[in-house]
């Protein structure tokens, strides 16, 4: 079992995004049928998604200077709640308000965990374990995809439960494989020459890492129009004339386009910078929702979901290696998780304003806003990747 990493790996990755596809693209779904407004489920996925940008930076610090907490056990941790989260659901099917509350903390571990996971990755590659990131990744992606095939069939048919139901499956078996996940014990870590004190502070860390910090509020911009697409999709694609089966369809094909682009990334990263192809990650993630904007039936919004391999699909593998090269060791879990804070602040904004402009205004309202903050997203991503000195 001290073989196939990248086996292995994958397979943690699948599990993951089985859920993920479960918990946060069947979200709005899930809590409108427990009888939430737009407005209600926009509040409820910002809060969680507050809550997952406090989290995100705490638990990556405690990582990076405790010698016992390691992603590993938090990564199992995690899971296990999630598995306990979702059998609590079930049970209390009709309460409102402990629905509320169980879902929301549900979203935020998930989202908590993402980058601890990547961070793992980093970490066992350091050790000697040869995995490959973008494969495991793009493969998440299809158990994503797989998941979202047929699971939209699923819940029109049977009703929302069957979430809870794949959730709990998943991640009594994510806990299994992590448990025998073990990282070799007597190989050592390259330092590259990187180690120093970890950067806990925020300020500390804004000042060491200029750059990489204007880069993610450039991130946080796009990701507003990203999540917005994902957390409202069946509101989207109902005012197309379409339904979850429909969403269903949407989802696994923007999941399984990601699988070859995530896949083959290194190949790609060979001969051209990932600055370069963040930069063209953030102009993608405006042109799906362009397309989304101006879409008047299923196929223009089918033909936006398939730009996830341009957006989405490039910028989580190339954005994870660049953090891994402009951090220094001490500080690369936290890069990992300020990534994913940028992405979730994306949400938490998404979240506010997109679920009150649905009520108000309607879908075509709500697209145009996503386009026009991604779109400042796409400059501010320009601006923080000009540096001279710096190659990444």
């Amino acid at each position: 079992m001290k073989k196939f990493w990248t086996l292995r790996y994958t397979l943690i990755n699948v599990l993951y995004f089985a859920a993920f596809c479960t918990i946060h693209a069947y979200a709005g779904v899930f809590l409108l049928d427990k009888g939430f407004t737009n407005t209600q489920v926009g509040f409820a996925l910002a809060a969680s998604n507050i809550l997952s940008v406090i989290g995100q930076p705490v638990v990556a610090g405690f990582i990076d200077k405790s010698k016992r907490l390691t992603n590993r056990i938090v990564v199992m941790a995690a899971s296990a709640l999630l598995l306990l989260g979702a059998l609590s659901l079930l049970i209390l099917n009709s309460q409102k308000i402990a629905i509320l509350i169980i879902f929301v903390l549900m979203y935020t571990i998930q989202f908590v965990y993402m980058p601890i996971m990547i961070a793992m990755n980093f970490e066992y590659q350091s050790a000697g374990c040869k995995i490959n990131f973008g494969l495991a990744r793009g493969m998440g992606s299809a158990g994503f995809a797989v998941t979202s095939a047929f699971i939209g069939k699923s819940v029109e048919l049977n009703g929302t439960n069957v979430l809870l139901y794949v959730t709990m499956i998943v991640m009594a078996l994510m806990l299994a494989v992590v448990f025998f996940f073990k990282k070799p014990d007597n190989t050592a870590e390259e330092d590259n020459g990187k180690e120093e004190a970890a950067n806990n502070n925020l300020f500390a860390f804004i000042k060491q890492y200029p750059k990489f910090m204007l880069f993610l509020l450039g991130s946080a911009c796009c990701f507003f129009a990203h999540n917005m697409l994902n957390d409202f999709l069946i509101q989207i694609i109902r005012s197309l004339g379409g339904n979850e089966t429909h969403m269903g369809y949407a989802t696994f094909l923007q999941a399984i386009l990601e699988l070859p682009v995530m896949a083959f990334i290194g190949l790609v990263l060979k001969k051209i910078s990932t600055k370069a192809m963040l930069i063209f990650a953030s102009v993608a993630f405006t042109a799906k929702t362009f397309i989304m904007f101006i879409s008047t039936g299923l196929a223009g919004m089918y033909i936006s979901q398939s730009f996830q391999l341009f957006a989405y699909a490039v910028f989580i593998p190339t954005a994870a290696l660049y953090a891994d090269k402009v951090m220094k060791k001490n500080d690369r879990v936290k890069g990992q998780a300020y990534i994913n804070c940028a992405i979730t602040l994306g949400g938490v904004f998404s979240n506010l304003v997109c679920g009150k402009l649905l009520d108000e205004f309607g879908v075509g309202t709500m697209l145009m806003t996503g386009i026009i903050v991604s779109a400042i997203g796409v400059v501010i991503t320009v601006t923080s990747m000009i540096d001279k000195k710096a190659k990444a």
